[in-house]
């Protein structure tokens, strides 16, 4: 089951890069931390499924970009926008709420987390007429 974690926010926030550049960005509050994902970036990530940085975002007076935290991209079915953040996981927002976000209809779209699936879940898929072989200790 997919809890809510966070959420999107279009603020018209421009933050500034390591050399000084200033980017508007889109929040993302994800479990109490946030991050930000450049504009330009995101409108390219939707169009054309590439893959973008979500980067941390910090406040001091102004906003600043810092540290790559992770790589967000359409999912395959274009209907999602997958968020995959390096240490706290997978999670995915509805391409619909985030247009409706970033065109100013709504203020701001649900974040879930993807649960993740155990490893021996995912190996243990055996389709019909496949053999598995055993290892040998």
């Amino acid at each position: 089951m997919m809890k809510k974690s966070g959420y999107f926010r279009k603020t018209g926030c421009i933050a500034y890069d390591s050399e000084g550049i200033s980017y508007e960005v889109i929040e993302l509050h994800i479990e109490g931390e946030r991050y930000a994902i450049r504009f330009t970036d995101l409108v390219r990530a939707i169009a054309g499924k590439v893959c973008v940085q979500v980067e941390s975002l910090a406040h001091n007076w102004k906003y600043y970009l810092g540290s790559v935290a992770g790589l967000a991209q359409v999912s395959n079915s274009g209907k999602a926008l997958n968020i995959d953040l390096f240490t706290l996981g997978t999670f995915t927002v509805s391409l619909n709420a985030l247009r409706a976000v970033t065109y100013g209809r709504e203020r701001s779209a649900v974040i879930v987390k993807i649960p993740d699936t155990p490893v021996e879940a995912r190996s243990r898929r055996i389709r019909f007429g496949q053999r598995s072989l055993g290892a040998i200790a």
